[in-house]
């Protein structure tokens, strides 16, 4: 197949520290790659692809203008390849697919890991129609509670401060700190006050590595969010490590987290307490078992391609190319 895949600017794929969304588009692609479709990255210049890739993004992505332009930018390149390309799977902003919206023959796939803006999904879908290796390592009972992500008020951080006094253990923070909107005092005023360095301590940004030793010597990951959250590939990555996830029952923690098996799903902070003193009845080789099983990056890529194949029209889903769709798309931009 010819897969078109979109990302917002903003991060590279993959992403250094930050960039769930981004991590899930980088093990996508080369899954894809290597089962030998022809994949088109629509991504920040500085992505590191086996795809080909399609750099775009106005820095510092932050007016109005910068934003419209980059749509723009990804709406005319997707134009411009309407008809080399068999599906479009964006993880981007849906108002970048608008030139290509009305056409139904073009299949179109939407990944939301962000909140969706529903009335912007009803006004798209009127348009398109029915077109749109880690280790498990062992740990001491006394390991430390782990909280990861953007240190804003929706992520839980204050929460997962309040969980782990309560708890007695320690808790390990780590992540960006949101400086700008409305959550910009949130970390000095709610976060830095509690951080010890002894029984609350904060990292900062971490990269890969770190992320794999952090996570793989917790006692578990806690994900005490605010809002409903799409996914959540913490959650992921802390059980590729073993380490069970106790998080609040939003979003898609529920679909994740299997209580009993993998972690507990809670109903608030006192529920998450009393979910931290059971983590010992919870088998780190079965919380493991339990990711590769419904989220290893086979799985996913698996899931993926049986979408895409179901959306193509019957008559094209073993259409044969001349050429390639990387060898096509320089010759269009020189």
């Amino acid at each position: 197949m010819r897969i078109a895949l979109t990302v917002d600017p903003y991060i590279p794929v993959p992403p250094v520290h930050y960039g769930g969304i981004e991590r899930v588009v980088d093990f996508l692609a080369r899954g894809l790659v290597d089962r030998g479709h022809e994949v088109a990255l629509f991504a920040h210049p500085e992505s590191r692809t086996s795809a080909r890739l399609v750099p775009y993004g106005v820095a510092p992505h932050t007016s109005r203008t910068e934003r419209a332009m980059e749509l723009w930018q990804v709406g005319s390149k997707l134009w411009k390849l309407r008809n080399e390309i068999d599906i479009v799977h964006s993880f981007g902003r849906l108002a970048a697919l608008l030139p290509i919206l009305p056409m139904r023959s073009l299949p179109k796939i939407q990944s939301y890991q962000r909140e969706i803006p529903c009335a912007g999904v009803r006004r798209a879908h009127r348009l398109a129609g029915d077109s749109l290796g880690f280790t498990v390592p062992e740990v001491p009972p006394d390991a430390p509670l782990v909280f990861l992500g953007r240190i804003e008020r929706i992520k839980g951080a204050h929460h997962a401060i309040e969980i782990a006094r309560a708890s007695g253990r320690r808790l390990v923070i780590a992540g960006n700190v949101i400086r700008s909107g409305p959550d910009a005092s949130y970390f000095d005023d709610e976060i830095a006050p509690a951080i010890d360095g002894d029984r609350v301590r904060y990292l900062g940004p971490v990269d890969d590595v770190q992320k794999n030793e952090l996570l793989g010597k917790a006692s578990a990951l806690l994900m005490p969010i605010e809002w409903e959250e799409p996914f959540g590939i913490v959650m992921i990555e802390a059980m590729a490590c073993g380490t069970p996830t106790v998080g609040f029952a939003r979003g898609s923690v529920p679909e994740i987290v299997l209580t009993g098996v993998n972690g507990f799903v809670c109903r608030g902070v006192n529920d998450a307490v009393d979910a931290v003193a059971r983590l010992r009845s919870l088998s780190r080789f079965t919380t493991r078992k339990d990711v590769e099983r419904r989220f290893s990056s086979d799985v996913i890529v698996d899931s993926f391609e049986v979408l895409y194949r179901n959306f193509l029209p019957q008559h094209s889903r073993a259409a044969p190319t001349a050429r390639s769709l990387g060898e096509r798309s320089s010759k269009r931009q020189s």
